[in-house]
């Protein structure tokens, strides 16, 4: 196809209107192609199935950065870019430490607080002296004013106080509680004369009930104390939870000083190159080499 130079003419008319961006907020949008392109944020940009950081927060960033820096040249671009990189990972950096000291507080609280058999188990173990150890607990001591009111509700219905109302704690097994009530009956048994007597009878379940009624309150207040005592302690466990381990602070803080390092070098090599450019007289930079001899 030959090319006439009324059509040539017109090419170079077309071509004088296709010059770019003139203006310097245009400027500074032509040099965001590459990262609306997402040509960048698919090397920096995390887009796991199970961690998937915000690719618009990033441009968001890259546009904040651009406008901010304003780069001339590729040389320029590529150190405000570099720069860019840093300060994501940076942002990286402490949502893992924030991720961090999420799970050591919620995890530690979970593994405290989760019913487990062995925790139980853990008061029937005790051989020398259980109910004193769930006294000195307030899910002990919960479990043993949930024990009193089943004695007090037989005592209601039989009457009575009888072996096997007594032995309902720990199966049978010896303890304090068994002990402690057995007292309660002797205490409150009607003398031989007034056993078959109902009056009697009557008078010696109320003693009971009122027995039962006193251990209940002392078990309730000893409950409180514990919950109270023990919440000072799980403040005191998720306070020190909010730290993580030395082996988690020592990579964060490692990986944090490499991405300063780089964050700060392009910084001042950006701002090298932008003054130089501006034709002010930039030293070279001073670099120097310290080596030990044995």
């Amino acid at each position: 196809m030959t090319l006439t130079p009324e059509k040539l003419a017109a090419n170079r008319r077309n071509a004088q209107k296709s010059t770019g961006p003139r203006t310097a907020e245009g400027k500074v949008a032509a040099k965001l192609n590459a990262v609306k392109h997402g040509l960048l944020a698919k090397t920096v940009v995390v887009r796991g199935r199970q961690c998937q950081e915000s690719a618009a927060e990033f441009k968001q960033l890259c546009r904040a950065f651009y406008a901010d820096l304003a780069p001339a040249g590729a040389l320029e671009c590529l150190l405000v870019d570099q720069i860019i990189q840093a300060s994501w990972r940076l942002r990286r950096a402490r949502t893992a430490e924030a991720g961090e000291i999420t799970v050591s507080v919620d995890d530690g609280y979970w593994q405290r607080h989760r019913p487990h058999p062995q925790d139980v188990l853990g008061f029937w173990n005790d051989w020398d002296d259980p109910v004193w150890a769930m006294e000195n607990s307030a899910t002990g001591s919960a479990m043993l004013a949930n024990w009193l009111r089943e004695v007090r509700a037989r005592v209601e219905t039989e009457g009575e106080l009888t072996d096997a109302a007594i032995n309902i704690p720990f199966g049978g097994k010896p303890n304090r509680l068994a002990t402690e009530l057995e007292q309660l009956r002797q205490a409150c048994s009607p003398p031989p004369e007034a056993a078959e007597d109902a009056g009697g009878k009557a008078a010696a379940k109320a003693r009971l009930l009122a027995g039962i009624d006193k251990k209940l309150r002392l078990l309730n207040g000893r409950k409180e104390d514990c919950q109270e005592r023990e919440r000072i302690i799980e403040d005191g466990r998720q306070a020190a939870a909010v730290l993580p381990s030395g082996t988690t602070l020592e990579k964060i803080r490692r990986y944090e000083t490499a991405l300063e390092r780089q964050l700060y070098r392009a910084m001042n090599e950006l701002e090298r190159l932008q003054r130089r450019r501006r034709g002010e007289c930039v030293p070279a930079p001073l670099t120097m080499s310290v080596s030990a001899q044995a």
